[in-house]
């Protein structure tokens, strides 16, 4: 039987979550008219779960997250297995070749996470910090905004960069995340926001039977270490081909070089010029995410390293796939890269971005 949802007006509130040292971490609830739900922390800027209905209005949360506080600082601490669960990424989402990169003609050193590379801003990045946030609210949606200022030299990057993130849930079923940026001194800038979906619920088991749609007729080709190599490659007649809805386990398991570095899909899609970036769609709940962006590229990661160590916010551990990423960003090592768009900021420019996640739903019969 399909659930009539009460529309109500949205709304937004605060809990506190726990602390970080000596700071207090809250959690805010922004809750739309029309039976969506998200929560999100102001460490790391996380978006710790999203209810969305199914075609029957049942809601379910769709996002993959840690049930505490407890688990996201232990899992940034040194050592760890870092998975990102729903954070904002900076100061550079994606990897920078061996943690160096050249600008005006001066090399930058920045610490190396991910093998000899450095990954999604190092080793203390944009989502070990607590945020400034504060909520707003107007007839049909609610924010919240974050604000963070990474000082000169903050995991080698050069530049203050002040730093400010929008999340915003309407009435229309989107959650929508601005960002931006300005730096008092030349420097790199990729954001981007690390969620992992599984639209028939979190923890109910892996994303292998939903059908995925890239909005791309190129993608990037790595070597081992998962750079980028040489030029984007067609996706034509390769697993890379997500052009017409496809379930992402019918060829992740193909005999194909670049899955074999990825462990499966962990690429960069070289978006081709709409807004438009991804639909992924459950055909058992029938919940679909429709995802619009103003980056040239998505990367989508088959959550390829998740195991089951990892427990969840309704308590049942995430195996491999057990959720999938979509990541708006510029493309992996641009700052060495003079081909790619390029991700430099200089002072009086302004770094602005806006990824969309639309949610809807198949009816019920």
């Amino acid at each position: 039987m399909t659930r009539q949802v009460e529309t109500k007006p949205p709304a937004i509130a605060r809990e506190h979550y726990g602390r970080v040292g000596d700071t207090d971490v809250h959690r805010y609830i922004l809750t739309n008219g029309t039976g969506v739900t998200a929560r999100l922390l102001d460490y790391g800027g996380v978006l710790q779960s999203l209810d969305a209905p199914n075609r029957d209005g049942h809601p379910a949360n769709v996002v993959l997250g840690f049930p505490g506080l407890d688990g996201y600082v232990a899992n940034n601490a040194p050592g760890a297995a870092r998975v990102f669960f729903g954070a904002i990424i900076g100061r550079y989402a994606n990897r920078i070749a061996g943690g160096t990169f050249t600008l005006d003609g001066k090399t930058y050193r920045l610490p190396v996470n991910n093998g000899e590379h450095s990954l999604h801003g190092g080793t203390a990045g944009f989502d070990t910090h607590v945020w400034s946030a504060s909520g707003s609210r107007n007839t049909d949606s609610v924010a919240l905004r974050l604000t963070h200022v990474s000082p000169d030299g903050d995991q080698g990057f050069p530049g203050t960069l002040v730093t400010e993130v929008v999340y915003r849930l309407d009435d229309h079923n989107r959650l929508s995340i601005t960002y931006q940026a300005t730096t008092d001194a030349p420097t790199v800038v990729n954001l981007t926001n690390h969620t992992y979906w599984n639209l028939a619920g979190e923890g109910s088991g892996d994303t292998h039977g939903q059908r995925l749609t890239i909005n791309a007729s190129r993608y990037s080709p790595v070597d081992a270490s998962l750079i980028p190599a040489g030029d984007p490659a067609p996706v034509d007649s390769t697993p890379f081909d997500f052009r017409e809805p496809t379930e992402i386990g019918a060829r992740i398991g193909a005999n194909h070089p670049q899955l074999r570095f990825g462990h499966g899909y962990d690429h960069n899609w070289v978006l081709d010029g709409d807004s438009f970036a991804a639909r992924a769609e459950d055909p058992v709940s029938g919940r679909t995410l429709t995802m619009w962006t103003t980056e040239p590229g998505v990367q989508f990661y088959s959550g390829n390293f998740l195991t089951e160590t990892l427990i969840g916010t309704g308590g049942r551990p995430y195996a491999r796939g057990a959720g999938f990423a979509l990541e708006a960003q510029h493309f992996p090592d641009s700052p060495n890269r003079p081909d790619f768009p390029s991700t430099v900021l200089r002072p009086g420019q302004i770094y602005r971005q806006e990824t969309v996640y639309g949610f809807n739903r198949a009816k019920g019969s």
